[in-house]
């Protein structure tokens, strides 16, 4: 802790800082090394078609660049962490439908002044052109995926339905990596071209598998996690403990969350991001869960000693970003499960914790919260009421009332999404620096 703040006094980026300089780092110069390849390539046809392989030539890069938002790369995640990793890739999705949109209508339109014909005939002659077939389609499954995600659409549709559609995306990327090579104006006009987008593909498909595949199966079949006990808290809150070979080599800090899946328990397409409980100590993990769903409502019937499958831990809302020698803990609901965990690092005293449920009965894991606040010397403010209800707690007035000095604090929020936008514009108004603001948003999509 001490040398967190220390690096910080001295002037260090900060790791999501650091982080988000890489990332634009790997955007610009991927971005000038397009343009120099589109510059020295030549021409198209006419003019329109030479527009039109400017704008696929950033499509693919928008593609790649993608990948890399989803491949859970360790380093990323632990620095900007998955939420905001998933909202860039949302931005960036949409930008590149529009992008892959434009390069295809002025695709249609160039041939179609280059042979005077209409746009409709030129498209069908295009059709049957393969390389273009398969750009076609690639964007076609682009659309869908962009209908489906919009947010009127994607609210309506289970998640699982939503996640199995969306997959559809890595055939579109097979697709566009055909089409592109058969493309001898952009993947091969020269030797310097062939080796960059050779390396840039290879580079960003090796992220994601190895991310998203190799990873997590190895871990899985390294520490062989297995359910050690099941506690139920409460009529609809339960603990899931876990146990494994090797776990203190297992890369988890208290904050972080995994996706969990119990072979048995469900199909093995259903998986739940729940955040770990407790500190991790190299023996157990554990998992707490409210019963809002028929995965997490079935988790007290999962059979100690059965296999779990783990992936993670992933997150960024860790004590890695700590600026301040002081904290301030705000959850909402079972929020509090990162926070708990966050308290058995915190160092002793000057931590102030804010707990938001509708009542007493509804505060999960409070009992433990209690004890380790009082073991640290911190305060407990137990927030009861139904939202509308008294006055609001997350009222800039009322949250400098129970913590005057929360601008020389690091605050963590986790909580529903409504809760935390509230806490995070009372933050803004009150003044607290953005660098000492640390929220997580419930959910992977």
């Amino acid at each position: 802790m001490e040398a967190t703040i220390s690096r910080v006094r001295q002037g260090t980026l900060p790791p999501v800082v650091a982080a988000r300089w890489a990332l634009w780092t790997f955007v610009i110069v991927n971005l000038v090394i397009v343009e120099v390849l589109f510059l020295t390539a030549g021409t198209g046809k006419n003019g329109v078609l030479t527009v039109a392989k400017f704008f696929g030539l950033h499509a693919a890069v928008l593609m790649l660049f993608q990948l890399l938002l989803v491949a859970r790369l360790p380093w990323l995640d632990r620095r900007i962490g998955m939420d905001r990793l998933t909202v860039w890739h949302r931005w960036v999705g949409f930008t590149l439908l529009w992008t892959i949109l434009t390069h295809a209508v002025l695709v249609v339109l160039g041939y179609a002044r280059l042979e005077d014909t209409s746009m409709t005939k030129t498209f069908l002659a295009l059709a049957g052109v393969p390389a273009s077939l398969l750009g076609m389609l690639a964007a076609a499954i682009v659309v869908v995926v962009a209908a489906v995600s919009a947010r009127y659409v994607r609210q309506r549709l289970r998640y699982e339905t939503w996640h199995g559609l969306h997959l559809l995306l890595y055939l579109a990327l097979g697709l566009a990596f055909v089409h592109q090579l058969q493309e001898t104006t952009t993947f091969s006009s020269s030797g310097p071209a062939k080796i960059y987008w050779w390396a840039l593909w290879l580079f960003a498909f090796g992220a994601l598998v190895t991310g998203r595949i190799v990873m997590p199966l190895w871990r899985n079949a390294y520490h062989r996690f297995r359910v050690a006990e099941v506690v139920a808290e409460s009529d609809d809150v339960v603990s899931v403990r876990v146990t494994g070979r090797h776990l203190d080599k297992l890369p988890a800090r208290a904050g972080q969350f995994c996706i969990w899946r119990f072979p048995g328990h469900n199909h093995w397409w259903l998986a739940n991001p729940f955040s770990l409980s407790a500190a991790p100590d190299g023996r157990t993990l554990r998992l707490t869960a409210k019963a809002v769903g028929s995965t997490s409502a079935g988790l007290r019937h999962v059979q100690v000693g059965s296999r779990a499958f783990v992936e993670g831990p992933y997150g960024a809302f860790t004590s890695l970003h700590r600026t301040r020698p002081g904290a301030l803990l705000i959850a909402g609901g079972v929020g509090i499960t990162p926070v708990r965990a966050l308290l058995e690092e915190e160092p002793a005293g000057d931590v102030v914790v804010l707990y938001r449920v509708r009542s007493e009965n509804d505060a999960v894991l409070v009992d433990e919260v209690r004890a380790l606040v009082a073991d640290n010397g911190g305060q407990l403010h137990l927030l009861t009421g139904r939202t509308g209800e008294g006055s609001p707690p997350f009222e800039p007035d009322s949250l400098r009332a129970l913590v005057p000095d929360m601008t020389e604090r690091d605050v963590y929020v986790c909580g529903p999404p409504a809760m935390t936008s509230a806490v995070l514009n009372a933050l803004r108004g009150l003044g607290v620096p953005h660098r000492q603001v640390h929220a997580e948003r419930f959910g992977l999509a």
